[in-house]
């Protein structure tokens, strides 16, 4: 991986593509630090060790922390994403014409992706301040009246499309997929704050410091075993037997077609995060009033990632979203129908509808494996909070874990291809020399 960054600095396109996104990160982090006026400096600590406080940070990057300009994050965008994607089931039928019109399609559905994402924002903005302000002993708004929430919700909600327009920039010409590298960044900076916290307080505030010492020890090796199968699984391919019908002579007539174990990526784990957002904000609002009512604390518990519920919930959420999200990714239909464009069929299968009949149930059975995956690696860290006592909010839970080794591989792979790219186009022109 190391080699490959450093092979791709060499070349100047590439340097030109890092360094943008560098420079849009750095943007973003800046921004993480600004605080929105009209806010309690006193009471940003109580909200950040919330249970809501938590998701937020996670796709702020700790914005909420400062409750700054990007104290919301990507969150309502991507949560825009998740209904504009359900929408396209068969349940909007103009949503289903657009997905089927390619990149004019793919616009509409963005323009209607980001609308949504303004209201969302918006209603999560004034929702999470009013919940907020209710909820810590010290007062979160300085005047909370109407005109305050009023622009504190302008402004979060303007911060939030800002991230997603840096997000688009990334994306276009950057590296790496936008929303994605903005968490990933995020996640990222929090990491050095959680191992210190995790160091002094477990060795230099323990009364019994080896102790302590053994404790950290042994995390800092189950993080490596844990990043180190991850990695594995992530990059572990189920290669699909090829034979093709219309290849010249000498070319070989039969290959494979390589499909990640783990189809839907990390996705599913960004989705259901992002979902569990919503329903918290709204239960802010309702702080106060019915903050003893059981019907109140038993939703609370279950909303949130910090108790035994709400992660049994997020890993039920996880597996229904890989399931869904693999049909989104891999379209069996559309595979069936370029296969046979292409002259070629899978070894032992009828090209057309039986194709697309074996690849339907091809990918039911990746994903079983790849959401048991996902919501173990993503439950894991929960139960072991509960067992052990750990700290719920170390820079590296079960989740960023995921979402930052995603993120990763998938960069390392676009350099690869961008190298592998160069060097072919490179050769073309000395050939043509």
């Amino acid at each position: 991986m190391l080699q490959t960054v450093l092979n791709s600095l060499k070349e100047k396109d590439i340097r030109k593509k890092l360094f943008f996104t560098l420079g849009i990160l750095i943007v973003y982090r800046i921004g993480a630090y600004i605080t929105v006026p009209g806010i309690n400096p006193k009471a940003l600590t109580e909200v950040a060790n919330s249970g809501l406080g938590s998701i937020l940070n996670m796709f702020s990057g700790g914005g909420l922390t400062n409750y700054s300009l990007f104290a919301m994050g990507v969150s309502p965008y991507v949560t825009a994403q998740i209904v504009v994607q359900l929408l396209q089931m068969d349940i909007v039928p103009r949503f289903v014409e657009w997905s089927k019109q390619g990149e004019v399609g793919r616009r509409h559905l963005n323009q209607v992706t980001r609308y949504l994402t303004i209201v969302l924002a918006f209603v999560q903005s004034i929702g999470i301040t009013a919940g907020f302000n209710q909820l810590s002993q010290v007062k979160l708004v300085q005047t909370p009246n109407w005109q305050t929430y009023l622009l504190i919700g302008f402004i979060l909600t303007s911060g939030t499309m800002f991230a997603v327009w840096l997000g688009e920039m990334i994306t276009e010409r950057g590296l790496g997929q936008g929303v994605s590298m903005l968490i990933f960044a995020g996640i990222i900076a929090r990491v050095p704050a959680g191992i210190y916290r995790l160091v002094n307080e477990n060795v230099f505030q323990n009364s019994n410091p080896t102790k302590g010492l053994a404790l950290v020890l042994g995390l800092m090796l189950i993080m490596i075993l844990a990043i180190s199968f991850v990695t594995w699984f992530n990059q572990a391919i189920r290669k699909i037997p090829m034979q093709y019908t219309r290849r010249s002579a000498g070319s070989g007539s039969s290959s494979y077609l390589p499909l990640k174990i783990n189809v839907a990526g990390v996705i599913p784990v960004i989705f259901a995060s992002s979902l569990l957002v919503t329903p918290q904000t709204v239960l802010q609002a309702f702080s106060t009033k019915f903050a003893d009512a059981s019907w109140y604390t038993t939703l609370t518990s279950w909303l949130s990632m910090q108790t035994l519920q709400g992660g049994i919930l997020y890993t039920l959420l996880i597996v229904l979203f890989t399931f869904f999200y693999a049909f989104v990714q891999v379209n069996p239909e559309k595979v069936a129908e370029n296969l046979q464009k292409q002259g070629s069929y899978i070894v032992g299968v009828w090209p057309g509808p039986a194709t697309e009949k074996w690849m339907r149930q091809l990918l039911m059975r990746l994903s079983v494996v790849g959401a048991l995956f996902l919501g173990l690696i993503a439950l894991a860290p929960i139960l072991a909070t509960h067992v052990f006592g750990l700290d719920s909010n170390l820079g590296m839970s079960g989740t960023s874990l995921l979402i930052v080794i995603g993120v990763a591989i998938d960069l390392i792979r676009q350099l690869e291809g961008l190298m592998m790219k160069k060097a072919y186009v490179g050769f073309i022109h000395e050939g043509a020399k």
